[in-house]
């Protein structure tokens, strides 16, 4: 396997899956456009389409190839026109946001992502709130995250913010910077290792477009100045993944600035709640005014903040688990996932069926 193969991040497990499909080609989604898709095989880029039957039997739009996507391809060169993709291989990874214009529908973002560094300034960006929520859409995508704190330079009480992100950082690693280019860059390079493929989610302004920048070596993506309050603007408008000379590979897009809370796993970000609601008296405490709240008991000693549980109940009715405990939760993806075989038993004869006709 050659360098390239690497740092794009094919590993001997896709090329073991990609050995199913004979007489195809495997290659890596690395930029979207409306209707196209820039592949990256082990040797080369080329352009490609999806084929007729996989536009025919994709029935949501998550069922398309989306950037960071390992998929196959009918030839290896573009000479003679472009490369068709007939499948797309399992995604170990996954990052969706709301479709536009629809109810239900789901678009995924960026796929096989590695590590997220969920990046935030310590200025007037920095909110505890949203910071839950991104943890919550980076534990449910299956991807590692990792707190950047960023302009530590202009922050008079470094301390207490840093306590204040450690209370719900439950098991993250932080790294606090004073600049996007200089120790920002060389901390956050330590946790990009070879066939690794990285992304980065955050409010416009904090350093994401110059950080990749730095990491590539070259002025890539385009980068604009701070507005005079304090805010940026978001310059990336295709999605895009760059292999990163050092090693590894970076996403760039801007739909990872857009996501929702259709997917998010609040049992890691929520975990101290989730542990206190254990100790109720009722199962089903919504840990307002019953008797023998744990949680609400744990608010008033002051072990846990008030906004915080307010935080947890906003994303639970926003991912329409308003209700549910995590166990419930859970219950109820796992319901949704095979909802089109009308339960897990039946799609378990199914798999079994399918297992036998083999």
């Amino acid at each position: 396997m050659n360098n390239r193969a690497i740092n794009l991040g094919f590993s001997q497990h896709y090329f073991k899956e990609a050995a199913d499909y004979k007489g195809m080609f495997p290659g890596r989604v690395i930029a979207q456009y409306k209707d196209l898709y820039k592949v990256a095989t082990p040797d080369t880029d080329l352009m490609a389409e999806i084929s007729g039957k996989l536009r025919y039997s994709s029935d949501l739009l998550s069922d398309y190839p989306a950037v960071g996507d390992f998929v196959m391809l009918d030839r290896e060169s573009d000479q003679a026109g472009n490369a068709i993709i007939h499948n797309i291989l399992g995604r170990k990874s996954v990052f969706v946001r709301r479709a536009a214009g629809t109810s239900h529908d789901v678009q995924v973002v960026a796929a096989n992502i590695d590590s997220v560094f969920i990046c935030m300034s310590l200025n007037n960006d920095f909110n505890l709130r949203r910071l839950e929520r991104y943890l919550s859409i980076a534990w449910d995508s299956g991807a590692m995250p990792v707190i950047v704190l960023t302009k530590s330079d202009l922050c008079i009480d470094l301390p207490v913010k840093l306590a204040e992100v450690a209370d719900i950082a439950i098991g993250v690693d932080v790294l606090v910077t004073s600049s996007m280019t200089d120790d920002g860059y060389q901390s956050i390079l330590t946790y990009i290792k070879s066939g690794q493929t990285v992304a980065f989610m955050g409010s416009s302004g904090v350093g994401k477009s110059t950080l990749i920048n730095r990491l590539l070596g070259e002025d890539a993506i385009e980068t604009r100045e701070i507005r005079k309050d304090d805010k940026g603007k978001h310059t990336t408008t295709i999605r895009q993944l760059f292999v990163i000379p050092t090693g590894g590979a970076v996403i760039d897009t801007p739909g990872m600035r857009e996501l929702g809370v259709e997917s998010v796993n609040l049992s890691k970000t929520f975990a101290d709640i989730d542990e206190l609601a254990v100790e109720c008296r009722f199962n089903d405490c919504r840990h307002e005014s019953e008797p023998g709240c744990a949680v609400r008991k744990a608010i008033e000693e002051g072990l846990i903040d008030e906004g915080r549980l307010l935080s947890y109940k906003k994303l639970k009715k926003e991912a329409k688990y308003e209700g549910l405990n995590s166990r419930q939760i859970e219950n109820e993806k796992i319901s949704e996932m095979f909802a089109e075989f009308d339960g897990i038993k039946n799609a378990r004869d199914f798999i079994k069926s399918k297992s036998k006709k083999r």
